[in-house]
């Protein structure tokens, strides 16, 4: 099982610039794939963004593509999600995610479900005034 502890989250100002950190520990970190999820009140937890192993590969959720990167540092354990042009409608708690799954990446079910994460961290809130 691998530990996650998000950090970052804060308000901003609509238009805005955010920096998001997920550390990781308990396992190999650069053999899973990461990713990030959001949840605002009332409604369910939706995909945002996943970066491979290497962090070559990475895939977004259509609401956030061109706004947010998504990035990891494998020699420090730890993945980011840069969040520009921030909209009120990004508000919401950030959830840290690693695939259950060692070695694998599969774009086609990461924005689907949530199925592929084993592991959650315990969330940041985002709030983005306008």
């Amino acid at each position: 099982q691998v530990q996650l502890v998000e950090s970052g989250g804060g308000l901003v100002q609509a238009g805005g610039s955010l920096r998001l950190s997920c550390a990781a520990s308990g396992r190999t970190f650069s053999n899973y794939a990461m990713g990030w999820f959001r949840q605002a009140p009332g409604k369910e937890r939706e995909f945002v963004a996943a970066v491979s192993r290497s962090g070559i590969m990475t895939y977004y959720a259509d609401s956030v593509k061109g706004r947010f990167t998504i990035s990891r540092d494998n020699a420090k354990n730890t993945m980011y999600l840069q969040m520009n042009s921030v909209k009120p409608e990004d508000t919401a708690v950030y959830y840290c995610a690693a695939d259950r799954i060692p070695f694998r990446w599969n774009p086609s079910v990461l924005n689907t479900s949530t199925s592929w994460v084993g592991s959650w961290g315990q969330g940041t809130q985002v709030t983005a005034s306008s």
